[in-house]
């Protein structure tokens, strides 16, 4: 066990601050009443001249909300933290497997495509592999969307945008809101049902490419205390390259009650099931050749998702109010691939059946009360646990059902996560427009993995062990209102990303005996300093430099050579670090004549601008390299132009810099090898386009062009292979509403 000491007496100054700051914010008027009465009694006739200044809400300003948080949401004090929010209504409707829309407005996300949906695969400012959001915190409404929240943090299920009014990204501090993994979080709203009608509708389908049909249906409305929202969706399409199909169905349901106007009560509902082939990965070669070769021909991925959701949010008075959350969910990740063929046989002639289940549940309480002149204290605590049963199959033949279980044992593992956490923040507003916040968070964890079968090829122990890690974290920070509608922003937080199960018993390695791992969890550090508001009417700007050290990062290595190839566990590597600038900005030509204009013609960009490197590793030969997926810049550039309820366009496009594939900035396999690919995964630009039509009021066209120059190009690369990015694609379709 490595459990992190703690001073009781910071976190106990830190609440009491909080606690205690009404009196001290009441001392100064106390001073002037006194000041008053011994004028008084000096019979003194004229009494000193007072201004009062009414403080506005500084995060209440319309445009300013069109691309950042509020500075105080619900119980989230964002505040000196650096946020962006992307409204769906003030987009096209995003359509099939092209996130790249979702995230076109959003500065520093790197997004690392593949053709085929389900996984999601994010990362931020170089900090960790995209590979399924392992290093991103991706919540829907608060709630983890990970496989497992702690134990394996991937993503395999994505809400269609359909379904969402909302995207958030939080830079540093994330940890301090919401948990574990190093900062950002990437917080999906979901819609609300509509509040002015007992029944409203919207359907809509969609064809295109490579055979792509999309239907998505929903109901909701509000009558008396009761509002409601139901949703169901369908998607096939067969895939750009052979065993490249895939069929995706899945729903939502929202029931809210409420009472009177102090509570509200709430049930949601989320199914998601997803089958699609997997063609495999390619050679450097083979991509260059021809990009559509299939190397695993019959390989499958399964996932099925299911979360129900209770909340309630009450409000004590004006300025008290309670969020509460209480979650359960089942997901199953299955799949079937193909294993190498035997040395005697030029094909393979057996496959590996896999399950991997996790079912989770978790709650979430916290409490915000408002004080003073534009102060607020929130406090609460979340607990989540985990069971995650791990297990594999030999089977005869390339083409097992997912549910076969007559293949011999090759792996099994009980495994399981419990997490919990208390925290507390402040904001304090003084004169000036000058406001502090500071913020503490105490985290616990324990992963347990009991194994009773291992693949029959190890000759270590089979793994059984528990870890347990306690870890304090801390954050402050200030900035200054000023001018019209700008706001200067400084913050600097500690964030962690606790040990999963493959980092302590990886299923594949062949450790021996005695020397098993025990890695660190990885520790970072953010700082951030910038400037962002609307200065005029138009324009938002937001600009800032950041500084971020990881420490003990846990990075793949080979397991062994007794291993089969491929195969990896996890170790403490070293430590970077990573600084650079972020940029955006956003001018609407017509808001800028007319701030109250219902039509928009915006020209938005983005940049990040990203220095990283290894600051220390235990390979020698890595210090000073650039970690893995750290692109120099990443760029997005687009022109939007909408009128409400009539038409919405966009033209977008966004540029990534070439980057190194792996930490040792070194190639896989030898150039010319049938299995080389490249130290650096070349840059490239793609551009979209799509559209919204209203031909009527309730009648909308629907269309849209990805990826227009057809642009051949990759992203998502690993030591085995690469996955080519989507070619040109098209669609159109419809919807109705009433």
């Amino acid at each position: 066990m490595k459990t992190t000491q703690i001073v009781p007496g910071l976190l106990a100054l830190a609440i009491a601050q909080a606690l205690f700051a009404p009196a001290i914010a009441r001392a100064d008027d106390v001073a002037a009443a006194d000041a008053a009465a011994d004028a008084q009694n000096n019979n003194t006739t004229e009494l000193p001249k007072i201004n009062v200044r009414e403080r506005g809400l500084h995060d209440d300003t319309w445009p300013k909300l069109q691309h950042i948080m509020r500075e105080v949401d619900g119980p989230l004090i964002t505040v000196t933290k650096k946020t962006s929010i992307t409204k769906l209504d003030s987009i096209p409707t995003v359509v099939d497997n092209n996130n790249r829309a979702l995230f076109a407005q959003t500065p520093g996300i790197f997004y690392s495509e593949q053709q085929s949906p389900g996984q999601m695969n994010l990362s931020y400012r170089g900090i960790g592999n995209p590979q399924e959001s392992e290093f991103v915190t991706v919540m829907l409404d608060g709630i983890p969307l990970m496989s497992d929240w702690i134990g394996y943090p991937t993503i395999y299920t994505f809400p269609l945008p359909q379904t969402l009014s909302e995207v958030q990204l939080i830079r540093g501090g994330s940890s301090l809101l919401y948990g574990p993994e190093p900062p950002p979080v990437v917080n999906l709203v979901s819609r609300k049902p509509v509040a002015d009608r007992e029944l409203a509708g919207y359907t809509e389908n969609v064809a295109g490419s490579n055979g792509l049909f999309a239907t998505f249906n929903q109901l909701s409305g509000t009558s008396g205390a009761w509002d409601y929202l139901v949703d169901a969706h369908y998607r096939t399409s067969d895939g750009e390259r052979d065993n490249g199909d895939s069929k995706l169905r899945g729903g939502d349901l929202h029931l809210g009650y409420r009472p009177d106007d102090a509570a509200y009560y709430t049930f949601d509902f989320h199914a998601y099931s997803l089958d699609t082939g997997d063609p495999g990965k390619l050679s450097y070669p083979q991509f260059a050749a021809d990009a559509e070769t299939v190397t695993t021909p019959h390989n499958e991925l399964w996932t099925d998702r299911y979360v129900a959701i209770l909340g309630h949010d009450r409000k004590f008075d004006a300025d008290t109010e309670l969020v509460a959350k209480l979650w359960y969910g089942y997901q199953d990740n299955a799949s079937r691939s193909q294993d190498r063929p035997p040395p005697d046989s030029p094909v393979p002639t057996t496959s590996t059946l896999q399950d991997d289940q996790f079912r989770f549940g978790g709650l979430d309480a916290r409490v915000v009360h408002h004080w003073g002149r534009g102060n607020a204290f929130t406090i609460g605590t979340t607990y989540y646990h985990s069971d995650a049963p791990f297990r594999q199959w030999t089977m005869q033949g390339l083409t097992p059902d997912r549910y076969d279980r007559d293949g011999v044992p090759r792996l099994r593992q009980e495994r399981s996560t419990d997490y919990g956490a208390v925290f507390a923040e402040n904001v304090f507003r003084f004169a000036g427009g000058w406001h502090f916040v500071p913020s503490v968070r105490l985290e616990r964890e324990n992963v347990d993995i009991d194994e009773t079968v291992k693949p029959p090829n190890l000759t270590r122990d089979l793994v059984d062990r528990s870890v347990d890690h306690t870890v304090p974290l801390f954050g402050l920070g200030f900035g200054n209102d000023f001018g019209r509608g700008n706001e200067t922003y400084f913050n600097v937080s500690q964030g962690w990303r606790p040990v999963r199960y493959f980092d302590i018993g990886s299923p594949f390695g062949n450790t021996a005996a005695g020397s098993i791992n025990d890695p660190d969890p990885t520790h970072v550090l953010s700082w951030e300093a910038g400037v962002h508001g609307t200065p005029v009417d138009g324009l938002f700007y937001d600009a800032s430099l950041f500084w971020v050290n990881v420490k003990d990062r846990i990075e793949s290595q080979p397991a062994g050579p007794d291993a089969p190839p491929n195969n990896t566990i996890n170790v403490n590597t070293g430590d970077t670090r990573h600084r650079g600038f972020e940029g955006q900005i956003d001018y609407d030509f017509l808001a800028a004549r007319d701030p109250k204009t219902t039509r928009h013609l915006s020209l938005f960009a983005n940049l990040s601008l990203l220095n990283a490197e290894f600051t220390s590793t235990r390979n020698p030969a890595n210090l000073g390299n650039r970690p893995a997926f750290s692109p120099k810049y990443l760029a997005r550039v687009g022109l939007s132009w909408r009128e409400d309820k009539h038409y919405k366009l966009a033209l977008s496009a966004v540029s990534v810099a070439s980057q190194y594939f792996q930490d040792s900035n070194l190639p896989a396999g030898t150039a010319g090898a049938a299995n080389y690919i490249p130290a650096k995964v070349p840059s490239y630009t793609v551009a979209d386009f799509s559209a919204d039509w209203w031909v009527l009021p309730q009648l909308r066209l629907l269309g849209g062009v990805s990826n227009i120059a057809d642009r051949k190009y990759y992203s998502r690369v690993f030591s085995n292979g690469l996955e080519p990015g989507i070619g040109r694609t098209f669609y159109a379709g419809a919807s109705y509403e009433f």
